[in-house]
């Protein structure tokens, strides 16, 4: 399992990247693409094709949350669990 820690600009905004990334339920990962990045923000393609934005900290959290994500969009790695801590999100993949 690898994890990876993502400080967002605030609260809000990491509670809206876990849910967008992962259905705990369905243990689905949502995000399909990466379409741009914008200084510290994120655009991405979710499943339903909709397009949604998150806020990060800066621009190295962007960095860190692009790679981390790539190979879950290329469908080499899943999604396992997200958890929420203020304005930090925990994500693990295997």
């Amino acid at each position: 399992m690898i994890s990876t820690n993502i400080i967002c600009q605030d609260k809000y905004e990491s509670q809206k990247l876990a849910s967008l990334i992962f259905v705990k339920e369905g243990h689905e990962t949502f995000i399909t693409e990466v379409l741009n990045v914008f200084d510290n923000e994120v655009v991405f393609l979710i499943k339903d094709k909709s397009a949604h934005s998150v806020m990060f900290r800066d621009k190295t959290q962007v960095e860190t949350f692009t790679d981390f994500i790539q190979s879950v969009v290329e469908k080499e790695h899943k999604i396992l669990d997200t958890i929420t801590n203020g304005d930090i999100v925990e994500i693990f993949k295997e």
